[in-house]
């Protein structure tokens, strides 16, 4: 019954290609592509502490690539807030061109602010009844009850 299902799938498929040709692992007639060295199924090909070390190395690189990325971030987010020109300075992503390049970050802020406008930064100003206002002469109660009486 389940020849007869295997067969009419098959025939029914068009899109496999007519090479193709169905091999059982469990056979060996075919060879393994999954073990380089025939006949050896121990996967200890080089000595422990040589791959000990390889791979203590290989975790500093990574260690270091990561610091490195951190880095280039905080970098690209400090000349970002030193133009001034964004609110916050994480809203641009983060290129590596931008750091090679300060024109091209300026270009990117200037496409971001021209798409999304609000995340440029605003400058406080009007008088809001506060503060300094001007030289104005001292207080004289003399004065302000002449100008009452009049």
């Amino acid at each position: 019954m389940s020849e007869e299902n295997t067969e009419q799938v098959v025939s029914q498929d068009s899109d496999l290609p007519d090479n193709l040709e169905f091999r059982n692992s469990d056979t060996s007639e075919f060879g393994s592509s999954d073990h380089p060295e025939s006949g050896t199924l121990d996967g200890d090909t080089f000595p422990r502490d040589y791959v000990v070390k390889l791979r203590d190395e290989n975790a500093k690189y990574r260690q270091r690539a990561q610091d490195r990325d951190e880095i280039a971030t905080r970098l690209h987010t400090a000349l970002v807030a030193a133009t001034g020109r964004l609110a916050d300075p994480s809203d641009l992503p983060f290129d590596n061109d931008h750091i090679v390049d300060p024109n091209k970050m300026v270009e990117a802020i200037d496409a971001l602010l021209k798409t999304k406008p609000h995340l440029a930064t605003r400058k406080p100003s009007g008088d809001i009844g506060q503060g300094l206002s001007g030289v104005s002469d001292t207080f004289s109660l003399s004065a302000l009850l002449k100008n009452n009486a009049s």
